[in-house]
Order: structure tokens, then C-alpha cells, then sequence
């Protein structure tokens, strides 16, 4: 779908001069993802991918694993008083044999778009679903300096946003320091879910041998999905939240934060960071 940016007259004040232009905004719409025939969670996003998108949040929540366990995801049509097709409703079923969760309304099976679940019960909860431990994962080890290029290197590849300034972005890297993906979106954790979503449909789950870096903080929830698709490596140019860091403890997730020009925090999983040692 074409809408990914929307145009707005704008009144443009400069240094005391005044002009009206048009401006280009980013879009954000409502997607709601039903799980046969039955609503299962509503999420803004950025129109695109939301087929990847849908398909990565149910990875997140532990429902889907593999590429052969998704038989279908089409768009229905929307809540528009002639029923056409609005393309904010996609429809997931599920391969035959694969367990359909309980059905909730909200978008917090185990965390919320703005906070994870409070206390030790989330963490178990993740702990518990994710079907790859990272601690039995192929070892990962890089170096500081291919970690410090690559905030650079993905802010290259924002096509988006340098149209609105208004987006964030989650990419994938090798050890190598290679770009595999990149998605943009207005919600992090969108971001996040489409990159997902995107490798179940190609098969490449696990992720194993692959860093995930977010262009902003590292909230538990973005932690749950890197846990949840096998990533050793969460890093993000802001701070993380102290229940990522838990859950990063807890799983053997390698988590970095404030990857801004050389210098970086390691909160946790230090072991795969190759250090130099005098």
C-alpha cells in the first residue's frame, strides 16, 4: 500500500518571516489483526508490511514459530458503513494442528505497547514461551567498533524519514556488520514486529546470528520480541528500561544502550562483546 506519507499545508515561521508550504507527514493509521475471524489486537502503524507486521507480533507472542505454521494472512474488509475494503483489517489463520491462543482485545499478552507487565510474572512468562533459549544459540562476538558504526549506517538507509522526520526505525544486522533489513514505522515496536514478521515468511527463524539495533530506547517489550525471535543482540541508541534489563539477565540476551559514536553501556550478556584486553 501507497500510504506510508500523507501531504499538509503548513504556516512556516522563520526568523520572523512568514510562508505556508506543504509539508510531508508520515501516515498513521489503526491496523487491527484478527485471528480466525476473531480480533485479537489493535496497533498504529505506518501502512506497509502490515502482512510481516501481523505475523511478527504473533512470533512476539509466542504464537507463531515457523513459516509452515502460518497458513494465510489476507485483508477483510474494514468498518465502513458500505463494508469496503479499508486495508486496516488483516485476517491470520493458522496451519491446522497449530494452538489458537485466548482471544484479548488488547495488544498486552505479556506487555503493553508503552511498558512491560510489572514483576516477575512477565519475565516468566517470556522466559516460558520462547521456544529458542539464546544461551544455547550459535556463540555471537563483536567487536565495539562494528557496533559504534552501525546507528550510522541505519540512519543511512532511513529513507522515510528523511522525507518526515517522524519515524522510527529497527534494522538487522550479521556480525559482519551487513545490513539484512530495515523497517520504519511510527511505533518502535512495529518496527520491530515487521523485521520479524518478514524473516518467519522467509523462513529464517531463528534469528540467531543477527543483531537487532532500534533507533530509540530499549523498553522490555523490544527485548520480549528479540528473546522471542531468537536474537542474540538487542542494541539501542537510547537507554534501555530496568525490566529490559531483567529480562535481558534472565535470557542471555546481550543488551546495549546509549550506542552513540564510540561509547556504549552494556547492560547485560557481556560475554559477546570482544573486548580488547591489554
Amino acid at each position: 500500500m501507497g500510504r506510508v506519507t500523507e501531504r499538509r499545508r503548513v504556516l512556516r515561521i522563520r526568523d520572523g518571516a512568514v510562508s505556508t508550504r506543504p509539508d510531508t507527514l508520515v501516515s498513521e493509521e489503526p491496523l487491527e489483526i484478527r485471528l480466525g475471524g476473531k480480533p485479537l489486537a489493535i496497533t498504529m502503524r505506518t501502512p506497509g508490511d502490515d502482512f510481516a507486521l501481523a505475523a511478527g507480533f504473533l512470533v512476539s507472542e509466542g504464537v507463531l514459530g515457523h513459516a509452515e505454521e502460518l497458513r494465510s494472512i489476507v485483508y477483510c474488509a474494514g468498518a465502513t458503513a458500505d463494508g469496503s475494503n479499508t486495508y486496516n483489517v488483516v485476517d491470520v489463520r493458522l496451519a491446522p494442528g497449530v494452538p489458537v491462543p485466548d482471544i484479548t482485545l488488547e495488544r498486552n499478552v505479556y506487555t503493553s505497547s508503552s511498558c512491560g507487565l510489572c514483576g516477575k510474572a512477565s519475565l516468566d512468562a517470556v522466559r516460558t514461551a520462547a521456544r529458542r533459549p539464546i544461551a544455547d544459540s550459535p556463540r555471537v562476538r563483536v567487536e565495539p567498533a562494528l557496533l559504534s558504526a552501525l546507528p550510522d549506517r541505519l540512519r543511512a538507509a532511513q529513507r522515510v524519514f528523511d522525507r518526515t522526520g517522524g519515524l522510527h526505525a529497527a534494522a538487522l544486522f550479521s556480525p559482519e556488520g551487513e545490513l539484512l533489513d530495515l523497517r520504519e514505522d511510527v511505533g518502535r515496536h512495529n518496527a520491530v514486529d515487521k523485521l520479524i514478521g518478514r524473516a518467519l515468511q522467509s523462513g529464517a527463524l531463528p534469528l540467531s546470528r543477527a543483531i537487532l539495533l532500534v533507533s530509540g530506547r530499549a523498553s522490555f517489550e523490544l527485548a520480549q520480541k528479540a528473546v522471542m525471535a531468537g536474537i542474540p543482540l538487542l542494541a539501542a541508541v537510547s537507554a534501555p528500561s530496568s525490566l529490559a534489563v531483567d529480562l535481558a539477565d534472565e535470557t542471555g540476551l546481550t543488551l546495549v544502550g546509549f550506542l552513540r559514536g564510540g561509547s556504549m553501556n552494556v547492560y547485560a550478556g557481556e560475554e559477546r562483546i570482544a573486548l580488547t584486553t591489554p
